[in-house]
């Protein structure tokens, strides 16, 4: 049966014997993933190969066969490879297209002297390029990061002295007592504090955003496909860790379309080291305090630590029984660029700045009451000497001052078990002003961040991950990244005391 000039096909034994030209590999193997789709066996002979290394083209058609998870040859070898035993091990097919286009990227290696591509597909050698591509990725997150400290630096302060003005306002039309201090020093300061870092964070999501709807992000897992298969995952593992930056609990759940059951569990269990954006206002109000020259690049290298650490934690748990498995090639799927779609840009920023305004109503708020009470009472007073909170920050302070954290810091790290942002609610209660960190240095701040990175996820992303890996995988996460991030943060720290 002819399928148009550039395939030819028949079915012999219940194989489909696919030629494809190979001058015109994408429009052939768009049949051949068609093929795979629907789950019939192929064999692709490739005709006129010659033709293309003429070309200064060059097809790496084994790694192709692997890739596909069919049999890919030279059509002169057809005799023999039809008498080979059968190899069909198709690799999943989300779109044809893309599946294409991200495999002959992998695999089809052009002539330096090629001119005769779209333009678009030169921007892919540039953007997917081994030795080019990682720098593009670090320049276009330096001038994210930039944007959303120097933007959003003015609004920023604008809600801060808002804040601070309505404080003033409130205690002096307000009587004194212990009502008052509850709205203005627990709500108003608490949740004050969290709502002054929303201007970065829509900053951040409409970046985000651009280059998720342009097919950017795509391109970012393609780059990282090569280092997820050193830990035997695809990059497609990637697409839900990216997921993550925004938040841990959707990516979790988009890791569902993920078919290997142990890969699929595992970067469940790799998506709570990407910094969420919960965590994003205490990298910046530290790396605003203490690293103002260097705001970008050290965000980029909280962002970085995570995704190393990640990789790093799937290397150890591919060699544990839970995991081990054959190693499989897959095939990274890269779509069209697309034109932007101001309208459902915006849609998918509002539906990410609501969720952060939900969760400022409902967790924060109510984190702030809670720590407005225990700092409160018992004397009835903002004395923090005389309060529960002292008493309970105090009792957990020797286990977290090898880290450098007095009680101050370790109590904002417990608040933070339920939700990340509480940390900061804490902060505008136990510090009202940025001039009172002063216990911290540029080495706690670091180490103070770090443990923020890789401690308990947030109680929605360890329900969520009960829900879809089990109940062991949620209480292993919950145990190995409280002594992760204490072992981690204690070397960091006794080593930067000494240097």
């Amino acid at each position: 049966m002819a399928h148009e000039s550039f395939s030819i096909e028949y079915v012999k034994d219940g194989i489909t014997v696919q030629t494809v030209d190979a001058r015109r590999l994408e429009d052939g193997l768009k049949r051949t993933a068609a093929l795979i789709a629907a789950g019939k066996p192929v064999v692709v002979l490739l005709s006129r190969y010659d033709d293309l290394l003429r070309t200064q083209h060059y097809l790496d058609y084994t790694l192709l066969s692997e890739l596909m998870g069919v049999r890919v040859a030279l059509e002169e070898d057809k005799e023999k490879v039809l008498q080979m035993p059968l190899y069909f091990n198709p690799a999943h097919v989300d779109s044809i297209d893309a599946f294409v286009r991200g495999a002959l990227a992998e695999t089809l290696h052009h002539s330096p002297h090629d001119t005769g591509h779209p333009f678009w597909e030169k921007v892919d050698k540039v953007l997917t390029n081994r030795w080019l591509g990682f720098p593009i990725l670090i320049l276009i997150l330096y001038l994210v990061f930039s944007l959303t400290f120097s933007i959003g630096a003015y609004p920023q302060e604008w809600i801060a002295s808002g804040v601070d003005a309505l404080c003033e306002w409130l205690n002096s039309v307000l009587p004194a007592g212990w009502l008052t201090s509850m709205f203005v020093d627990g709500i108003v300061q608490g949740v004050g504090a969290v709502l002054s870092f929303l201007p970065n964070i829509i900053i951040l999501f409409f970046c985000l955003g651009v280059m998720e709807d342009t097919g950017y992000m795509a391109r970012a897992s393609f780059l990282m496909d090569k280092v997820m298969h050193l830990v035997g995952l695809h990059g497609r593992s990637f697409i839900p860790m990216l997921m993550g930056f925004g938040c841990n609990v959707p990516a979790i759940m988009a890791a569902r379309s993920i078919e290997n059951r142990k890969d699929r569990t595992l970067t469940m269990l790799m998506i709570p080291f990407m910094s969420c954006s919960a965590r994003i206002p205490v990298y910046m109000l530290f790396v605003s305090a203490f690293f103002p020259g260097n705001k970008a690049l050290m965000m980029i290298a909280i962002y970085a630590i995570g995704v190393v650490l990640s990789i790093l934690f799937a290397l150890v748990m591919k060699h544990t029984p839970w995991f081990r498995q054959e190693k499989r090639d897959y095939v990274s799927e890269l779509p069209e660029y697309h034109s932007l779609n101001w309208r459902e840009t915006g849609k998918h920023i509002w539906l990410r700045v609501w969720d952060y305004l939900q969760k400022i109503g409902t967790v924060i708020l109510w984190a702030s009451i809670i720590i407005w009470a225990l700092t409160y009472f018992p004397s009835r007073s903002m004395n923090l000497e005389e309060s529960y909170l002292t008493v309970i920050g105090q009792a957990v302070e020797p286990v977290m001052a090898p880290l450098g954290f007095d009680w101050k810091m370790t109590v904002c790290l417990i608040t933070g078990l339920p939700a990340k942002e509480a940390i900061i609610s804490t902060m505008g209660i136990l510090y009202p002003g940025q001039s009172e960190l002063v216990a911290f240095t540029p080495l706690t701040s670091f180490t103070f961040m770090l443990f923020v990175l890789l401690y308990f996820p947030c109680i929605a992303t360890i329900a969520t991950l009960h829900r879809e890996a089990g109940a062991r995988w949620a209480w292993f996460t919950v145990v190995h990244s409280l002594c992760l991030a204490w072992v981690l943060c204690f070397a960091v720290y006794q080593i930067g005391s000494l240097l």
